[in-house]
């Protein structure tokens, strides 16, 4: 799918249909052993789904299909209606409004939060005649108002490489968000945090509930169950969906209590 059809596609993109990630029966396999194995999930709009599973159960990977950097060896993977995430690149994928954070912060270190913002924000590239031209008013306003979603409004001119741990990862949701995703897929947000730190994070997905779509991949058991509420939690293992269910159910299921949450 070329870039000129994907955005095409974008303009049109339906999710009436109430979901807006299909995965139907992936697989992947790297020299024999499937990483992947007949994966169904799907993701509805507005949705925060947990995803939790032990090592090597096959979550990156799934991240990876979503994102196009691996090819499923079968299956397909939808986004919204009408895009085949098997035949788009990453960049197209990302341009279709699927943002990715991995664990590790990646931000611009010797530039301000308020730069790392403004270099993340959605905008034609071909037609800003410099880095950092005037904003708009409105084009400040988002800004701002990602800011204070973010926790970061009075950091704005600080140096992005002066920030703790956990104010990096909020910078970096919060350049997600200037790209205007539609899907977010964050892998361990809240790893090497401190506690006040993890609530915080907690406190920052709740309000992104239902106005993104977010898939979140995370060890930490209480701040799963902080941002699960009543919500749906998919438990992977060996490649394939072990249960799936409010967290409580989850929890209690002894398939799941076996292979990771343990006795």
């Amino acid at each position: 799918m070329t870039l000129e059809t994907s955005t095409l596609k974008r303009e049109g993109l339906d999710t009436t249909h109430g979901a807006i990630l299909y995965l139907n029966d992936i697989t992947v396999s790297f020299d024999g052993f499937r990483a992947i194995n007949k994966l169904n999930l799907d993701i509805s709009v507005g949705e925060l789904r947990c995803i939790i599973g032990p090592n090597g159960a096959g979550k990156t990977t799934m991240m990876d299909v979503i994102t196009g950097k691996t090819r499923p060896t079968s299956g397909t993977a939808f986004f919204g209606q009408n895009y085949d995430l098997a035949s788009m690149t990453e960049y197209e994928i990302a341009h279709a409004g699927i943002g990715r954070k991995f664990q590790r912060p990646t931000v611009f270190e010797q530039h301000t939060v308020f730069e790392n913002l403004e270099l993340a924000m959605k905008m034609d590239k071909r037609v800003r005649p410099t880095l950092f031209a005037r904003l708009t008013s409105e084009q400040e306003d988002r800004i701002a108002a990602t800011l204070r979603l973010i926790r970061l409004n009075g950091q704005e001119d600080r140096l992005a490489g002066l920030l703790s741990h956990g104010q990096k990862q909020w910078l970096e949701i919060g350049m997600l968000l200037m790209q205007e995703p539609q899907l977010i897929l964050l892998d361990e947000p809240v790893a090497g945090m401190s506690d006040a730190e993890t609530a915080r994070t907690a406190e920052l997905l709740n309000e992104l509930r239902g106005k993104h779509s977010i898939m979140v991949v995370e060890h930490d058991m209480g701040f799963v169950t902080e941002i699960a509420q009543q919500g749906k939690v998919t438990v992977l293992h060996e490649g394939s969906v072990l249960a799936e269910g409010r967290m409580d159910q989850v929890q209690a299921d002894e398939r799941v209590i076996d292979v990771y949450l343990g006795r």
